[in-house]
């Protein structure tokens, strides 16, 4: 019979050490605070009071300490702030990536495929004669050597031009992507946070273009009274502000790039 097993919840059973499961609550918080580390270490210190994140083996200055070692933060020489690097950039990218597309059941394949002929490494079924300028690794052989066979006879075996036959491969195509996103008033309008899931589509959007796709564009135009491009790395930091929504300066901008 189908059904659920539950069993009592024990701690011991997590594999991630203290820093890993600190390090997710920490780049999560990052995303809410726009990229500033003391308001999210300030948030994380409240936690760790109300639910006792960390113990008496480790504390929040040996996570503070690890954040240092490994990368994640940066100390500024000149005022002593403590800043995240990009490493941590990357690191809020690729948390919202999992998240969002994380959990997507299996559907259809894809990789941008076309149905142009061309370079590619997915083998057409259809075969054609050998035209100037093909190559070597387009040539099925097997049809070839049969097709010489049947011209030519197999007592005395040579092969034409006319022989060969031609193994196409689909062509995959490179695409550019525009993002758009609302800054203005309304993101956080009657109180409700709408630009941190707007920020985190498009973190994961855009860490799964970078990884999956690397051949591909991809560019972010922000739009509040009026519309401009960000870097990818802006995006933990992006914050709205009071403006109205320019709709239209968005997409007019988008269609220019």
């Amino acid at each position: 019979m189908l059904g659920f097993n539950f069993s009592k919840y024990d701690p011991s059973q997590n594999l991630q050490t203290k820093f890993e499961q600190l390090l997710d609550l920490f780049l999560q918080l990052l995303t809410y605070t726009n990229g500033d580390f003391n308001e999210a270490m300030q948030w994380m210190n409240e936690l760790d009071k109300e639910y006792k994140l960390t113990n008496d083996d480790y504390g929040m200055g040996d996570f503070l300490e690890e954040l240092r070692e490994k990368g994640y933060i940066s100390e500024d020489p000149n005022n002593g702030s403590i800043n995240i690097s990009s490493k941590t950039e990357q690191g809020i990218r690729k948390k919202s990536l999992e998240e969002i597309f994380g959990k997507l059941k299996k559907t259809k394949q894809g990789n941008h495929h076309t149905f142009k002929p061309g370079g590619g490494d997915e083998i057409n079924p259809e075969t054609r004669p050998f035209q100037f300028g093909d190559t070597m690794e387009q040539i099925d052989f097997t049809n070839s050597i049969r097709n010489a066979q049947i011209n030519h006879g197999i007592d005395s075996f040579r092969m034409h031009e006319d022989d060969l036959e031609i193994r196409e491969t689909d062509f995959k195509a490179q695409t550019s992507t525009v993002l758009m996103i609302d800054i203005s008033h309304s993101m956080i309008l009657y109180g409700e946070d709408r630009i941190t899931p707007a920020k985190k589509v498009a973190m994961a959007l855009s860490e799964l273009i970078k990884t999956k796709y690397p051949k591909d564009t991809l560019d972010i135009v922000v739009f509040g009274n009026d519309a401009w491009t960000i870097e990818i790395k802006d995006l933990p930091y992006l914050q709205v502000g009071p403006y109205h929504t320019n709709t239209v300066a968005g997409l007019e901008l988008a269609m220019d790039i």
